[in-house]
């Protein structure tokens, strides 16, 4: 095909006819902003390594990334260790796992890394895509890889607090414990069963697991 092309735009300059108007077919291309010629604009943003022309979205190339993403520039940090580009807010206060824009989205299982979506830092340091992450608030709140609670669950573990006072539980379960787990800070504790909810006696979360069965405390 690259031959025929070539053989074609021969034929077009022994015609004195061009293939279009910026360029005779069957020559070598240089990438650049505007036609050398006419001035005329292919892109309002160019990236000279890419060779991305797009409009104006305030781009801008991130060498540490190795591809072009939406800015404005300063309102994005690279973080090394996470290897991609972060909204300003989270430097310094997002938790880095080494080369975690490599991953899939767990949520959608596409690329995180090149995506056009923006990526959610989780507090568990898991990324998703926000359009995935907001999804998975409807369902649920905890990280689909860790389990640990993907946003400030405070108010609500109070709210929960209030519920598990107000529903006292049947005689016989009363003096039944539980060994737990929790999910987000990992530690384990053996607290009073409660058919609403298992409260850690470290982080007061509840978001926790039940670890054994239960048992009657003989006291």
């Amino acid at each position: 095909m690259a031959a025929s092309a070539r053989e074609d735009g021969a034929r077009g300059q022994k015609r004195g006819l061009r293939g279009c108007e910026h360029y005779d077919r069957g020559c070598l291309l240089k990438a650049q902003q505007s036609c050398e010629e006419c001035s005329t604009l292919f892109g309002e943003y160019y990236c000279s390594i890419c060779h991305l022309f797009d409009k104006d979205k305030k781009q801008y190339h991130c060498e540490n990334c190795g591809i072009c993403r939406i800015g404005p520039k300063e309102d994005f940090f690279h973080c090394l260790k996470c290897n991609l580009c972060l909204a300003m807010n989270l430097q310094g206060k997002h938790k880095c796992i080494e080369n975690v824009s490599r991953q899939n989205c767990p949520i959608c299982l596409e690329d995180i890394h090149t995506s056009r979506v923006v990526a959610h830092v989780l507090p568990c340091g898991h990324l998703l895509h926000r359009t995935c992450y907001e999804e998975m608030l409807k369902e649920g709140y905890r990280c689909p890889l860790c389990m640990h609670s993907a946003l400030d669950m405070t108010r609500y573990w109070r709210q929960l607090d209030d519920e598990v006072a107000q529903t006292p539980m049947p005689s016989e379960y009363q003096n039944m414990t539980v060994d737990i787990l929790c999910n987000d800070c990992n530690g384990r504790s053996t607290v009073q069963f409660h058919i609403l909810g298992m409260k850690c006696n470290i982080c007061e979360s509840y978001n926790t697991a039940q670890a054994n069965r239960i048992s009657l405390d003989q006291q």
